[in-house]
C-alpha cells in the first residue's frame, strides 16, 4: 500500500486573470500570493510529509511553484505529470471568465459530475477526471509515501470529498 499525501496549491493570484483578460489554459499560469507562498512553506513543515520520497505534481504554475517550495524544504524531487491538472471545466478551451468558471462548476456540481442522459457537456466528467487521476497514482505504487501537488476538483473527485478543500491543506490517501 502506498499513502499519497494530497497536497492542494497555496492561494493563487487570480486577479491577473482578468487584468490580461487571459481564457482558458491560460488562467492556469497565475503564481501564488505572497500569502500562498506562506501557506506552502507551512505546509512543508507537516510532520506527515517529513517521510516522503517523491513529490508528484499537476504542470500548472501554482502547483508547481508549491511543489518548488516543499521541494526546497523537504529536499525531495519533483515529478511532473500532466494528468494532475485540474479539472477541465470546458474541453474547448474557451472559457474566459470567473463567472463562466463558476457557472461550469456549478453545473457540474448539479449534476454530481455526471452528464445527464442523452447530454454532452463542456465540462470534463467526474469519470474521466478520476480515471486520469488514478492512472497516475498507481504508476507510483512502488513507493511507500508520496507528496501530490494539485488541484482542489481533482482531490475532491478522487477522494469523494464534497466541499471546498482550503489552500495547502493535506489529505492523506491511501491506495
Amino acid at each position: 500500500m502506498t499513502q499519497f499525501f494530497l497536497v492542494r496549491h497555496g492561494e493563487p493570484q487570480w486577479d491577473i486573470n482578468e487584468q490580461y483578460n487571459l481564457k482558458g489554459h491560460g488562467r492556469d499560469l497565475v503564481p501564488l500570493t505572497d500569502s500562498g507562498v506562506d501557506q506552502a512553506y507551512a505546509a512543508a513543515k507537516d510532520h506527515r510529509l517529513q517521510q516522503a520520497e517523491i513529490i508528484l505534481s499537476s504542470p500548472y504554475t501554482r502547483a508547481l511553484q508549491t511543489a518548488a517550495i516543499l521541494s526546497k524544504e523537504l529536499g525531495l524531487d519533483i515529478k511532473i505529470e500532466f494528468d494532475l491538472r485540474e479539472w477541465q471545466p470546458d474541453l474547448t478551451f474557451e472559457y474566459d471568465s470567473l463567472d463562466r468558471l463558476k457557472e461550469l462548476g456549478d453545473d457540474y456540481d448539479a449534476n454530481h459530475g455526471v452528464y445527464p442522459p442523452g447530454e454532452r457537456r463542456l465540462w470534463e466528467s467526474k469519470e474521466l477526471l478520476k480515471k486520469r487521476m488514478d492512472q497516475v497514482i498507481d504508476k507510483y505504487s512502488g513507493f511507500q509515501k508520496v507528496i501530490i501537488t494539485g488541484h482542489g476538483m481533482a482531490f475532491r473527485t478522487l477522494v469523494g470529498e464534497v466541499g471546498e478543500i482550503p489552500h495547502a491543506s493535506i489529505i492523506e490517501y491511501i491506495k
